[in-house]
């Protein structure tokens, strides 16, 4: 692993690892992911270009999102992948709109879940149903800076470096086994969209490094 050379004229990041991608093993087969988006959809366009380029061993057999609005439909129609919403306000409880993903997901055989831009809370009855195959991603050095705003903490902390990290979800909120992560250095001038338009271009590559390991393990 190399670190890009210091430049102050980087719009990406001063500090950040080149992640490359194992060789795909065609012995192995494609892993299936289960993705759930709220917004944009940006890191989850970033997986489905991957998988299509033909860097990442997966597919993603369907996207659930929760807000009628969001532009990640947009992005799966792109690429030809169903899209469902499950919208949390049609829910009584969190546990009642995880086992709606749950259905879902398990009636099209996904083997691992990937939170992209996720904005809900997720209960036991997702994290039970697919144990340690649940992949957060988050806009902070865990553990600094957890749950909402995690750029602003930042920026109220003047910290020097923040980043962003990739990690099974387990109940407490952003907590779990670190899989991959990101520095970003805070620049004196940032403000909470600057710093966080820099975090996302290493969002996306951590969180491709970080499915490219999962989907490159033998199969269970």
């Amino acid at each position: 692993m190399t670190v890009n050379p210091v430049s102050t004229n980087s719009t990406a990041s001063l500090i950040s690892p080149e992640i490359g991608f194992p060789a795909i093993d065609p012995t192995h087969p494609p892993l299936k992911l289960g993705v759930l988006a709220s917004g944009s959809g940006s890191n989850f366009e970033v997986i489905a270009e991957a998988i299509q380029q033909g860097q990442l061993n997966a597919k993603i057999p369907v996207l659930i999102y929760n807000n009628p609005e969001a532009k990640a439909v947009a992005r799966a129609e792109k690429y030809g992948i169903p899209s469902i919403l499950l919208n949390h306000r049609d829910c009584k409880s969190r546990e009642e709109l995880d086992t709606k993903i749950v259905k879902t997901f398990q009636s099209h055989d996904v083997e691992w879940v990937v939170m992209a831009g996720w904005m809900r809370i997720v209960t036991k009855v997702l994290l039970d149903a697919f144990a340690d195959k649940v992949i957060n991603i988050h806009p902070s050095l865990l553990p600094s800076f957890p749950g909402i705003r995690a750029v602003e903490q930042a920026l109220a902390a003047k910290v020097k470096i923040t980043g962003c990290t990739v990690h099974l979800a387990h109940l407490e909120v952003d907590s779990g086994p670190i899989l991959m992560q990101a520095a970003v250095p805070v620049l004196p001038d940032d403000t909470p969209e600057t710093l966080h338009a820099r975090i996302q271009v290493q969002e996306h590559k951590i969180m491709l490094g970080a499915i490219a390991l999962i989907a490159d393990r033998p199969p269970v």
